[in-house]
């Protein structure tokens, strides 16, 4: 088991930066690939940025390529979501995710995932 605890949401104005947090305990954090998703009012969940657990391999989706960046500290057993340049349509809930990986690949799918925090707040004002 893995349980994950995400931070760092809240209320920020348009082309602002949040840094969201996600702490892993249990399992060993380092065989796992990490996602973050995100899920607006009213509509379905969706692929936001995955890394693998070694070498650093990441993917984003198009819509925040480019101004988010995922990361990870292994040894603090915790991988991190950098949202520069907000704009009002990244306004979600934002979940982390992890995925056993022995490869340096991800997922890309929700269903691909395992594990999943609370989720987080983000509200983007114009």
């Amino acid at each position: 088991q893995v349980q994950l605890v995400e931070s760092g949401g809240g209320l920020v104005q348009a082309g602002g930066s949040l840094r969201l947090s996600c702490a892993a305990s249990g399992r060993t954090f380092s065989s796992y690939a990490m996602g973050w998703f995100r899920q607006a009012a009213g509509k379905e969940r969706e692929f936001v940025a995955a890394i693998s657990w070694i070498g650093g391999s990441t993917h984003y989706a198009g819509s925040v390529k480019g101004r988010f960046t995922i990361s990870r500290d292994n040894a603090k057993n915790t991988v991190y979501l950098q949202m520069n340049n907000l704009k009002p349509e990244d306004t979600a809930v934002y979940y982390c995710a992890a995925t056993k990986r022995y490869s340096g690949s991800y997922g890309l799918e929700d269903y691909e995932y395992a594990y999943w925090g609370q989720g987080t707040q983000v509200t983007v004002s114009s």
